[in-house]
């Protein structure tokens, strides 16, 4: 068994995404960030880093990974599938995984924080993530055009960009005229290991529908990265 602890975030998405694309037995530990859970002892010493998600692979010998996509990589690894095992195959799936830790997942998460968490409103910041954010998408559109996944066959690469990109909006990143990243998100959004990863640690969905929630939601997260 595996346990998961989670929250309801893109990273966190990634890992219960794939874990349920895989099929794994696995346990959700709700880890509250507005509560400061992710700060606490107990979690600290699954990662120092204070970020979710984390897992322990129960039978491994409580094997613990932190990192999103270390723990990606670990259960695909784990379970023979959405990764090649020739060399080649395997780096074409890393290094879209990696276009997504090193870009996508950055320039998406400033943008949220300049666009949506920080009371002062500071033009140049949002423009600068936001525009970035559009650029990344038009490297997967054009990368797209030409494949149906980012790496041959449905990967953990299209798992780990498909979390971030699908909350575009909230962003303020446009996706209008990128057709084939339009057609990538739709593709994904339709397995029901997708819809199903999403809901978890609980449905973020119905919590956020008025502007009230959004509003909440947004000052719970500004104390987080002011701290």
């Amino acid at each position: 068994m595996i346990e998961l602890y989670t929250s309801p975030t893109p990273n966190g998405w990634k890992a219960s995404v794939t874990l349920e694309e895989l099929g794994l037995p696995y346990e959700v530990k709700a880890i509250d960030l507005s509560s400061g859970d992710q700060k606490k002892p107990e979690f600290l010493a699954l990662n120092p880093n204070g970020r979710i998600p984390a897992i322990i692979d129960r039978d491994a010998d409580n094997l613990t990974v932190f990192e999103s996509g270390a723990i990606m990589i670990y259960l695909a690894e784990k379970s023979d599938k959405l990764m090649p095992t020739d060399t080649a195959g395997r780096m074409n799936v890393i290094q879209w995984l990696m276009f997504q830790m090193g870009g996508v997942g950055p320039m998406m998460g400033q943008a949220n924080v300049f666009f949506r968490y920080m009371e002062e409103k500071i033009p140049t910041a949002i423009s600068r993530y936001q525009n970035e954010g559009r650029r990344l998408f038009e490297v997967l559109d054009g990368h797209l055009a030409k494949n149906e996944f980012l790496a041959g066959d449905y990967s953990i690469a299209d798992i780990a960009n498909w979390c971030w990109v699908r909350t575009h909006s909230w962003s303020g990143i446009s996706v209008d005229g990128l057709d084939h990243l339009d057609r990538w998100l739709q593709t994904i959004n339709a397995r029901p290991a997708a819809q199903k990863g999403i809901m978890v640690p609980y449905d973020i969905t119905e919590r956020m529908k008025a502007d009230s929630d959004k509003d909440d939601f947004a000052k719970n997260a500004r104390k987080m990265v002011t701290k």
